[in-house]
């Protein structure tokens, strides 16, 4: 089964997660102090919102699959059309541990194609200067590989916010 995958980036969480749950008519299915998720079956979507992205509005989209064989079988259609397909392999980000893959669409949106294997209890796994940030799409990483999420008074809402 695959699931549509929205992140939007926001300024104040606690009014977003009133305004995404009466909108959704359900609460979140994972909420931390600067994170919250919705696993929508109507429609299909996995939603979620965050003050670590860098800015408002839509960070990244994506498609979120069970099982190895739907990953590997989308990767395969995404490596046909031939886009540049950034393989990330098996990472923790957004409070989980999962295995991804990043395009660009023509308009230059950021799409993660990956299967989620567990919940993990930091949001970045990666360099301790990092995991403060919201460095999960490409750019991102780049933006931090150049010292931009290093960690600020800003740090927790987002990276070279």
């Amino acid at each position: 089964m695959k699931r549509l995958h929205i992140h939007v980036g926001v300024e104040d969480l606690a009014q977003s997660i009133r305004f995404y749950s009466a909108l959704f008519g359900a609460e979140p299915v994972k909420t931390k102090s600067d994170y919250a998720k919705w696993l929508l079956e109507s429609p299909h979507v996995n939603f979620a919102i965050s003050t670590r992205v860098g800015g408002t509005g839509v960070n990244h989209l994506g498609i979120q699959v069970d099982d190895e064989n739907e990953l590997a079988e989308l990767r395969d259609r995404l490596q046909k059309a031939d886009m540049a397909v950034v393989s990330e392999g098996e990472t923790t980000c957004c409070y989980a541990k999962s295995d991804k893959s990043w395009v660009h669409d023509p308009a230059g949106i950021p799409w993660e194609a990956y299967r989620t294997m567990a919940d993990a209890e930091i949001y970045k796994a990666e360099k301790p200067e990092m995991q403060a940030s919201g460095c999960c799409t490409p750019e991102q990483k780049n933006e931090a590989a150049a010292g931009c999420c290093a960690p600020s008074a800003k740090a927790t809402t987002g990276c070279c916010g």
